[in-house]
């Protein structure tokens, strides 16, 4: 086990050594389905050459439930080529969920109430160098504590989501 993590972390400052820099402030939107189509206002912050902080402010809509949740990572980049960069993060958040338990049981009565998450990622990103603008593919798997949501989504919602950016 020790040699798997030494070989991963030598991987890690490999693909470090090459790394850009990426730009230092990113706002825009990151359009994902979570069992749900949903929306986020997204903002990254550049803290060095190949780390960022992410914040998202999003909902969920759903046949069943509706969800609003902020989410907070951090993110290692490394440069591929061009403008190309893949990224790894992680990070955590917290929500609130209104779920329609009708379509279980029409005598159950609605729920709503407070959720926690932890939150992994990992994506591929392209910046322009002729504008200010990045976009991004990214995998976002998420772990639900609480409530409603958590039962309804298994403690677990796969996030698949694309992202366009403003940068400056």
């Amino acid at each position: 086990m020790k040699k798997i993590i030494f070989a991963i972390v030598m991987i890690g400052f490999g693909f470090a050594a090459q790394s850009q820099e990426i730009r230092k402030n990113a706002l825009g939107l990151r359009l994902g389905d979570n069992d749900g189509f949903g929306g986020e206002i997204s903002y990254q912050r550049g803290l060095s050459s190949n780390n960022r902080l992410e914040f998202d402010l999003g909902w969920r809509d759903s046949k069943h439930y509706d969800a609003m949740k902020i989410a907070g990572l951090y993110q290692w980049v490394w440069n591929i080529d061009g403008g190309f960069n893949w990224y790894a993060g992680v990070g955590g958040g917290l929500g609130t969920y209104d779920v329609d338990d009708d379509h279980v049981d029409p005598d159950w009565d609605d729920d709503s109430g407070t959720f926690i998450f932890v939150a992994g990622d990992i994506g591929i990103e392209y910046v322009f160098d002729e504008a200010p603008i990045q976009l991004s593919l990214d995998f976002r798997p998420e772990i639900y504590f609480g409530g409603d949501y958590a039962d309804v989504n298994n403690s677990f919602g796969p996030d698949i989501a694309l992202g366009i950016r403003f940068t400056f």
